[in-house]
């Protein structure tokens, strides 16, 4: 069964205006996400398309005509506003233009495409929505974007086997509004209406992710495309079996890869039932220590939990400002549990007790649909809220995600907070505290050299106080190249070794979005 998203020229200027400050009357999608990031020059070498490219001697005009040949002449662009566009993800990092991009419209020219770069010897860089938040779609090398989204269908749906098989232009909450009427929906949730296939490529996660699991646990099969044109299908064309021994797991080698192995043209997730009853509510608590001890013993207990969330004060404080809200401005958990209407009954029981013991000072519950989406939307808005509070042309974000251990969380929270407070920098702290990851936002004055170095000098001590409590520098926004830089020190220098032999044997020529994850 297949079935086409109509990919949208108007929904690529949005997201373009979205993220470049440029006025927009569309609805409610004039909400710029790096409303205030600084205005950047660029090279001039990348302000006009030129005719060879700014970081090799290729002859762009030669692979125009041959890109052409595969995608046709509409599908193809050298216009600075289109190259910008994709050349900038919603991180910090500094945005980088490719030189030519490309929209294929099936796998199989994606493969020519490939086959064409590979030949040329220019890089490929994937582009799914641009909500990457590691500079993962950033054109470090120049080359060729492949932009995936005109690849848009549903080309297998398997509703009695909770599978369904989508291309890189479905998006999460298209695929749930398809999915709706059968009573299936696809969990994993970052926020971002993101590409699926994008998701896959990072090893998305989100606030569902104690219950349902990441990217990682939900995907059951990948075709990706590899830098010299091959199509394979990591699990075997057409499968979708719930478990399966049966070599080496060529799924999650991709799952996490960030396109520097191949480029995914669709992936087959795990479907779930949507469950009988949802019920949330926002406890408050006096401090951050008080709050992540309740969330352990909750996970202690076993309660099956299906969200568990953490903000600041300081975060509860702009997102009342920001969505109209009047929740206590103190340390705050939002919760949500999914089951029978007996059963969600008897866990947020259990929860509240274990709540009241720790100290909290009361819940608010949300159990209408209404009441939950606006609790949730607060809570996916949050990035909008903590900008808001800081307008100004000079302002910027820096949001980093690290994970750790259940047992070192309350440490690592804690110790964050004080060099908050030592440092008397706004930070503003949420996270997914159910699975041990949470991030850190800071908004800072670019042209403050100071404010500057204070945050990365702060933003790598988040890192390397997850590192020293056996945890990890990133739970689910990627590695890109804001992280590789840990990866040795994470991982080990064997284990890294290995993972370059593995991409010089897929990536012999380092074409695939080179200068992301390996360092």
């Amino acid at each position: 069964m297949r079935f086409s998203f109509s990919w949208s020229t108007r929904y690529q200027q949005v997201i373009f205006k979205q993220r470049f400050n440029f006025s927009s009357n569309f609805n409610n999608l004039n909400r710029p996400l790096n409303a205030h990031i600084k205005p950047f020059s660029l090279p001039s070498s990348q302000r006009s398309f030129s005719k060879t490219s700014s970081f090799n001697n290729i002859d762009l005009q030669i692979l125009k005509e041959r890109l052409c040949e595969v995608v046709g002449p509409p599908n193809i662009s050298t216009a600075e506003s289109t190259r910008l566009q994709h050349g900038k993800d919603e991180s910090h990092h500094r945005a980088q233009m490719p030189d030519i991009v490309v929209f294929p419209s099936n796998t199989q020219e994606v493969s020519e495409v490939a086959k064409v770069c590979t030949d040329m010897k220019v890089t490929m860089v994937p582009f799914g929505t641009g909500t990457g938040m590691e500079g993962g779609c950033v054109c470090t090398h120049g080359g060729v974007s492949v932009d995936l989204s005109r690849m848009a269908e549903i080309r297998e749906y398997q509703p009695a086997d909770f599978s369904v098989c989508v291309e890189p232009g479905v998006t999460r909450l298209a695929l749930n509004e398809y999915l709706r009427g059968d009573g299936l929906w696809f969990p994993v949730d970052p926020g971002a209406d993101a590409s699926l296939c994008g998701m896959a490529a990072t090893s998305a996660s989100g606030t569902n992710a104690v219950r349902y699991g990441t990217m990682r646990e939900n995907v059951r099969n990948l075709e990706v495309v590899l830098s010299d044109g091959t199509i394979i299908h990591t699990a075997g064309q057409g499968r979708h079996t719930v478990k399966s021994s049966a070599g080496y797991n060529l799924t999650n080698l991709f799952v996490g890869s960030e396109g520097t192995l191949g480029l995914i043209t669709s992936a087959t997730l795990k479907l779930y039932g949507i469950p009988d009853t949802m019920t949330s509510a926002v406890c408050q608590f006096d401090e951050v220590e008080r709050a992540v001890t309740a969330v352990l013993q909750v996970l202690q207990c076993g309660v099956a939990v299906a969200r568990i969330e953490l903000l600041s004060a300081d975060t509860i404080r702009a997102v009342n400002s920001y969505s109209k809200l009047s929740y206590e401005e103190k340390p705050s958990i939002f919760i949500e549990f999914h089951g029978s209407e007996k059963q969600t009954e008897e866990d947020a029981s259990v929860v509240g007790d274990i709540f009241a013991d720790a100290g909290a000072l009361g819940f608010q519950w949300a159990s209408s649909l209404s009441e939950r989406n606006r609790l949730w939307k607060a809570r996916h808005d949050t990035l909008y809220a903590i900008l808001a509070t800081r307008p100004g042309p000079q302002i910027t974000q820096l949001s980093t995600d690290v994970c750790v251990p259940i047992s070192q969380l309350t440490k690592a929270i804690t110790d964050t907070e004080k060099d908050l407070e030592d440092h008397k920098l706004p930070g503003y702290i949420l996270g997914h505290v159910g699975d041990g990851n949470y991030h850190v936002t800071f908004l800072y004055d670019t042209g403050s050299e100071s404010e500057t170095q204070l945050v990365g000098k702060l933003s790598e001590r988040i890192v390397e106080r997850a590192l020293e409590l056996n945890g990890t520098c990133t739970g689910e926004h990627g590695t890109g190249f804001g992280k590789k830089k840990y990866l040795v020190r994470e991982a080990g220098p064997d284990s890294v070794s290995l993972m370059k032999q593995i991409k010089h044997l897929l990536d012999p020529h380092g074409l695939m979005n080179p200068g992301k994850v390996l360092p």
